[in-house]
């Protein structure tokens, strides 16, 4: 499929209008979300490595940004529908401390993005490289690993309360990317398919929860975490 053909279909626009949107308000918010973790930084050097955490994110938003631009879109009118409920996720997920806050970065977020990424093999080559592209590790995850393991290795009974937040953080992140397939037609129109398109059926769709168990059962062991 090729963007000039994929981008004449009136439906494939809409969606892939959205995946960027959704995308692009999720990157802004990380930004937003990083920048107030790095408050809570218990030294000069991690509110350092978050502040430049939360550049990377900002210019991924850019990046979305400009891509709706190109495509003729505005960024504010396809962000505007995952305002109310990514908002809301964030809201049921606030973080009580510090640690949370960075469990949340690499938990809850790397959970939503391996779906974002498993919905754009469904996608145009330039708008699934560009996908990758901003989901690609900027640091993170070696950032938020080495903290949490030194804080659970100074004090073990972190490990309980952080591997119950995290099952939370899994949890509530399956049910948001669920409810924003489900209650965007177009999203979801995208993954199942058209006559001249594959999209998902039930097996491929127990697969892709199947990869997305996996994914965040390394991760939470690589925090020295009970998944």
């Amino acid at each position: 499929m090729t963007e000039l053909t994929a981008f004449d279909d009136p439906a494939y626009r809409a969606a892939a209008v959205d995946l960027l949107g959704v995308l692009a308000y999720g990157e802004l918010t990380a930004f937003e979300r990083i920048a107030e973790d790095a408050k809570l930084a218990p030294t000069l050097d991690d509110k350092a490595q978050l502040a430049q955490l939360a550049t990377t994110e900002f210019g991924h938003f850019v990046q979305l940004r400009d891509r709706l631009v190109e495509l003729g879109v505005d960024p504010m009118d396809a962000m505007e529908p995952f305002v109310t409920p990514l908002d809301a996720f964030h809201d049921h997920t606030a973080p009580a401390d510090w640690l949370e806050g960075l469990v949340k970065a690499y938990v809850g977020d790397g959970l939503a993005n391996d779906f974002y990424r498993e919905v754009a093999a469904y996608v145009d080559a330039e708008t699934r490289a560009l996908v990758l592209e901003v989901f690609a590790d900027s640091g993170q995850a070696e950032f938020v690993v080495d903290r949490v393991r030194a804080a659970i290795e100074e004090d073990p009974k972190l490990g309980g309360r952080l591997a119950l937040w995290g099952r939370r953080l899994v949890g509530e992140a399956l049910s948001q990317a669920q409810r924003i397939a489900a209650d965007r037609d177009p999203l979801a129109a995208l993954l199942a398919g058209s006559v001249d398109r594959p999209g998902l059926d039930l097996a491929a769709i127990g697969r892709m929860f199947t990869r997305l168990t996996e994914a965040h059962t390394a991760r939470m062991t690589a925090l020295g975490l009970q998944a």
